[in-house]
């Protein structure tokens, strides 16, 4: 489900992610919050996404907000795909996160258990995602792979990265152009829930697409903007 989440500053320094004082921003669209992120902190503000993410992505979609009236652009551009995604891709929770798009599945919509090849259901998933991206061919794609924490540190990492490889290998041969989408897998670096009870470790075993705007579409909205 599409959620209008809070959003939350953050500040970004080289790989580091230094968690500072912020503003929260509620019940807005990526158009209004592309503005109001570039009007507090410019690109070095991310967002905490409803604790629906790990790290990673967080610092994928604040590393590419620029914020101001180019921003303003860039969030009307995402909120059509975002909710599009939302409305073709079955299984996919859509998180507006202002100039980028968080979508998440819980890995056993997409693969068996301990498995890194899709299910067929899954493909067709991945397949309504590739024909909404190919829409906007100027945004960058990241796919991020994550386990629970049952199992060696060795085997969770090949699971992670498999899965990440396996959602990329298809996208690709779908129509997505392989230069727009890289992966990683996280192992269980990045619960987001506890990994004490199985509905926990359930909500980590997932899959993070982060949808963010590249640089040619970032140029292009400030030239529009004036910026």
């Amino acid at each position: 489900m599409n959620k209008r989440i809070a959003i939350y500053g953050l500040s970004v320094a080289t790989s580091a992610m230094l968690f500072a004082s912020c503003s929260t921003i509620q019940n807005t669209s990526n158009t209004t919050k592309g503005g109001v992120i570039g009007t507090a902190a410019g690109g070095a503000i991310g967002a905490l996404i409803g604790g629906k993410a790990g790290n990673t992505a967080i610092g994928a979609i604040a590393g590419a907000a620029i914020g101001g009236a180019a921003g303003v652009l860039i969030g009307k551009k995402m909120d059509k795909q975002a909710k599009e995604i939302e409305n073709t891709v079955a299984g996919a929770e859509v998180e507006n996160t202002g100039e980028g798009i968080l979508v998440k599945f819980d890995s056993g919509i997409l693969f068996d258990f301990n498995s890194t090849a899709l299910k067929s259901t899954a493909k067709d998933n991945i397949a309504k995602l590739v024909e909404t991206l190919n829409k906007e061919p100027d945004t960058e794609i990241l796919v991020l792979g994550h386990t629970d924490n049952v199992g060696t540190l060795a085997a969770n990492e090949k699971v992670s990265n498999g899965r990440a490889a396996s959602v990329k290998s298809f996208a690709v041969a779908q129509g997505l152009k392989s230069s727009r989408i890289r992966t990683e897998g996280k192992n269980y670096s990045e619960p987001i829930e506890s990994n004490d009870t199985e509905a926990g470790r359930a909500k980590n075993r997932r899959v993070e697409i982060v949808i963010v705007a590249s640089k040619k579409m970032q140029e292009e909205a400030k030239q529009q903007a004036g910026q």
